[in-house]
Formats: structure tokens, sequence, C-alpha cells
């Protein structure tokens, strides 16, 4: 039987996440989300918009991209607000994120909909 990469962690995260939308219900834009999952977490290491730099053939970009959530050091999680629900652009951003950042995990996190929905992504 095949191990699932960093399983309790994610499902911690998720957790947190569920408690945020029971709390706030859906309608607020990512920031209100990503306030209320930072003041509701205290037992998780975390790091808010953290920064990565991007190579191509050696040399670093100018620009950088801002991970919304890196948790237990090595979790991309993205949050979203999206009524739509997740998008195949949501989750080719997340990919990247991963393949840039090293992250064996990701998250991407929607609470755009009357229920929570996430997506858990391997790289």
């Amino acid at each position: 039987m095949e191990e699932v990469i960093r399983k309790n962690e994610t499902y911690q995260i998720i957790g947190i996440c569920m408690e945020v939308h029971r709390t706030l219900g859906f309608g607020f834009s990512e920031i209100v989300y990503k306030d209320a999952i930072e003041a509701g977490n205290n037992a998780i290491l975390t790091e808010r918009e953290k920064e990565y730099c991007v190579h191509y053939k050696g040399r670093k970009l100018s620009h950088k991209f801002y991970a919304d959530f890196v948790m237990f050091d090595n979790i991309i999680v993205e949050v979203k607000a999206c009524a739509a629900g997740i998008i195949d652009d949501h989750i080719a951003q997340t990919l990247n994120y991963l393949k840039i950042s090293g992250s064996p995990v990701g998250l991407i996190i929607n609470f755009g909909k009357r229920s929570l929905e996430y997506k858990r992504l391997v790289f």
C-alpha cells in the first residue's frame, strides 16, 4: 500500500480551514480567510507570504512568487475565495509553486462556496 505523504499534517491544516469556514462562512475576500487562518493557528509552524525566487537557465529572475502559506516547514497552502470553485488555473499555479519551492505537498483551499473545498497536490 502506498504511503500518503504528510497525511497527518495536511489533515490538521484542512481542519483549521474547516473551522474558519464554519465560523465565517463564505463570501469574504481571500485576505479575510488568510487572516483568520493565521489567527486561529497556534500549533503549526507557519510562514505567511513566503517568498521564493524563480530560476531560469541558471539565472535568477527578477520576479518572485509568494506562497500564501507554508505550513509544517514545507507544505504550500494556497487560499482561494472563488465562487466557481477550484479551477485548472489554481492547480497549475500550485504545481508551479511546488516545483519552484521543492515542497512535496500543496493544498488549495477554496472558501468561496457554501462548503469548503480543498485539493491536495503532490509533486
